[in-house]
């Protein structure tokens, strides 16, 4: 089950279809930009997956808060995932936040040097974060969907078969509908545990699988087994939210 929550090689795969993206030149863009961006400088920064998560939730939770032209979107995804380490207890090293964030917004350029640069920015970061702090009244703590999604996952696997479960990469490909709902803000507005439940039928009618012993109709869906508050008109919702993510991506038409 590892690929459950170890995802970050599929957003490997895409940074290396699209290395040269140009932060500089896009819109702002309802949020998707700047998680763009921290998902990008967690990947370098070798992040754990939670990590990345609570810095992409912090940062649109900053920016529910307040007037986001008001403020550099790529200061405040930087300091959320310098906040973000120290919550999971992924601590990520402020020179090299530094670094990469610099490098990822001005391609091919050297290290900085310590000097004024350098500590101009790293006294950014660090006041962000106090902002940050402040504006979300020190309540950072987030409660993800993971720990669900690997529950439900676990299940599942018993219930499908060890060899279809093997032959249909659903795990991974309900892990990536996860992660790639964090660029987009809404996925303040769900319920954890539907989340979790949302991308995996994403998953599960991507590959056209259909559960045994589980007749899909008005009165019963597979996902009761699991929650009993999730009414079909939500779940579509939250459905139609994560592929509507898919078309924010900067070059997606």
């Amino acid at each position: 089950m590892k690929d459950v929550i170890d995802v970050m090689e599929l957003q490997r795969e895409k940074t290396r279809k699209n290395p040269q993206l140009d932060y500089k030149k896009l819109d702002f863009n309802n949020g998707f930009t700047p998680a763009r961006f921290i998902f990008e400088c967690g990947m370098k920064l070798n992040g754990q997956p939670l990590t990345l998560a609570t810095a992409s939730v912090v940062m649109h939770r900053f920016f529910r808060e307040v007037d986001p032209s008001n403020y550099d979107c790529y200061l405040i995804a930087a300091s959320s995932l310098y906040l973000a380490g120290k919550v999971k207890d992924d601590p990520l090293k402020i020179r090299d936040i530094i670094n990469v964030s610099h490098n990822t917004l001005h391609r091919g350029s050297s290290p900085l040097e310590i000097g004024d640069e350098y500590w101009n920015m790293r006294d950014a970061i660090v006041q962000a974060e106090l902002l940050i702090m402040r504006v979300l009244k020190f309540e950072v703590g987030t409660t993800h969907p993971h720990k669900y999604m690997l529950h439900y996952l676990r299940s599942m696997e018993g219930w499908l078969g060890k060899e279809q479960w093997e032959t249909i990469p659903i795990a991974r490909a309900s892990a990536a509908f996860l992660q790639d709902f964090h660029h987009d803000p809404s996925i303040l507005d769900y319920n954890p545990r539907h989340l979790a439940i949302a991308c995996i039928s994403l998953a599960l009618q991507c590959y056209g699988v259909q559960l045994p012993l589980i007749e899909d109709t008005d009165d019963e869906a597979w996902y009761n087994v699991f929650v009993k508050d999730l009414p079909k008109d939500k779940h579509w919702e939250i459905m139609e939210k994560i592929m509507e993510t898919y078309n924010k991506e900067p070059g997606s038409p």
